[in-house]
């Protein structure tokens, strides 16, 4: 019987992305090809972009350049390009870098496969790029990093139209998927171990737009709070535009939502929340983060801001450190402004001059991080339920710790428990007494109880047997497996 081809993916961008990988990974070895082991070439290695960062193209092209020489040592190995960059440079890519094979963009994932063998036998490059999505991704095949948590996509693409964005321009208008399809999903996912799941859209409290009911979200989250065995439910992430009331109550109102919100702000200044498109101003902002403590008081509010917008005066800068103060976020992820060439603020006048903007992104993390210090502290004392994460904290061997996430998100390293309580595999539940806080995680010293959960029997079942890797390798540090790790940054 001949070898398998190898694969390796690897992805760069948001949750949307880290789940389109997990996508084209179920498709490759449903294809018959496996996993290339650690350390070794694989014979397929495939890049899943994202158009929205820095420099995105640049760091593409970059690590193609890198595989120039060794395809050129290893006949028959092939390089595919997808993703958000894929979607926007089409043809560019296969001229800046003749030896990539295949290019697909955001809506036809699920030609990889195809396009790849017809590249190997017709002997040249495929471009395929749709406008629109053939298949929704939530039917292709799966193969899921993490056996306790996974991603459930509610809705693909965006209806707004941020100035800061190109998002809506490469993955489409949005298309929602039915709620019974999704509700299927996440019963078929918790017969199979997994007890959180994080419900993924660009905007997901626009979701049911296309079907006409403003309130499908809410009635989503309370439809997964009756779902047995079901203990986490997250979401990501939503517009404060049109984030409702009916969300909050559902949000209080059902046990296995977690107190957990991440509410991109992008500016505190009303005038730049207009240059932005933003359809909302900083009254409305906090007003939403007043009516969720109100409801929620636990609950770990975390946001995107983006500094040195064109025409951002310091009186705008000083608006958006007013609206962090009263908002007492947990955590910020902050972006120095950079153009994105296709997107409208590209080309506004009144650039703002890099040493600006780099002094404002320090003022502002200085602030962030004194607030959520702060906010940290105040949780020493507390008893907080864990879900045992994998591979989340960098230092955990030295310090003969383990991580996991509390109900809000927080990321927290505790001490390995009394041996009598049992040992904590990921996905399993540690009780533990926070005893230290610093601005981005928390400590807990004094672990009071550990209950294994069919998780960790999943998380143990997956790994007793010699598991090959899993070929997918992610191009941004603060991803790792799917739902336990904190809000990443939102497209929108």
């Amino acid at each position: 019987m001949s070898t398998p081809r190898t694969y390796e993916v690897r992805t760069y961008g948001c949750q949307m992305n880290v789940h389109d990988s997990e996508r084209l990974t179920g498709l490759l070895e449903g294809a018959g090809y496996a996993a290339a082991p650690t350390g070794e070439q694989a014979d397929v290695v495939v890049f899943n972009t994202c158009a929205v960062r820095e420099n995105a193209d640049n760091k593409l092209y970059g690590n193609l350049g890198h595989l120039a020489p060794v395809k050129a040592a290893k006949p028959g190995m092939q390089i595919a390009v997808g993703g958000c960059l894929a979607q926007k440079d089409r043809t560019t890519i296969t001229e800046r870098a003749p030896w990539v094979d295949v290019v697909f963009g955001t809506h036809n994932i699920g030609s990889l496969p195809v396009l790849l063998e017809r590249a190997r036998v017709q002997q040249e490059a495929q471009v395929e790029i749709l406008e629109s999505l053939d298949v929704f991704p939530s039917t292709l095949p799966t193969k899921r990093e993490s056996a306790y948590a996974a991603w459930v996509s509610v809705s693909v693409g965006c209806n707004n139209t941020c100035t800061f964005c190109i998002v809506p321009a490469l993955r489409g208008k949005e298309k929602d998927r039915r709620p019974g399809d999704i509700l299927a999903e996440v019963r078929a996912l918790v017969a199979e171990g997994v007890t959180e799941v994080t419900l993924l859209g660009q905007n997901v409290n626009a979701y049911g737009v296309e079907f006409g009911d403003r309130q499908a979200f809410s009635k989503l989250l309370r439809a997964c709070g009756e779902i047995e065995g079901l203990e986490r439910v997250r979401f990501t992430s939503p517009h404060p535009a049109e984030f409702t009331d009916d969300v909050i109550e559902a949000m209080a109102e059902t046990p296995n939502v977690m107190p957990s919100l991440h509410m991109p702000l992008q500016s505190g200044s009303d005038r730049v929340l207009r240059a932005m498109r933003r359809s909302y101003r900083s009254s409305k902002f906090l007003g939403i983060i007043d009516r969720v403590r109100a409801a929620i008081p636990e609950a770990a509010i975390t946001t995107d801001i983006i500094v040195g917008f064109p025409g951002e005066t310091e009186e705008d800068f000083l608006e958006t450190l007013r609206v962090v103060r009263e908002s007492r976020f947990a955590s910020a992820f902050t972006f120095q402004y950079s153009k994105r060439p296709g997107t409208p603020a590209a080309v506004l006048d009144d650039q703002v001059p890099p040493e600006v903007v780099k002094d404002r992104y320090g003022r502002l993390a200085d602030l962030v991080n004194e607030i959520a210090w702060e906010e940290n502290k105040a949780i020493v004392g507390r008893t907080v339920e864990l879900m045992v994460a994998e591979g989340e904290g960098r230092k955990d061997a030295e310090t003969l710790r383990l991580s996991g996430r509390a109900p809000d998100n927080r990321l927290v390293h505790f001490a390995a428990p009394d041996p009598r309580l049992g040992t904590p595999r990921p996905g399993d539940m540690v009780t533990a007494e926070v005893t230290y806080a610093a601005p981005h995680h928390l400590v807990a010293d004094r672990v009071l109880a550990v209950r294994r959960t069919r998780s960790g029997d999943a998380w143990e079942a997956r790994t007793a047997a010699p598991a090959a890797p899993s070929g997918v390798s992610l191009g941004m540090p603060s991803l790792g497996v799917p739902a336990p790790l904190p809000a990443a940054p939102a497209c929108g």
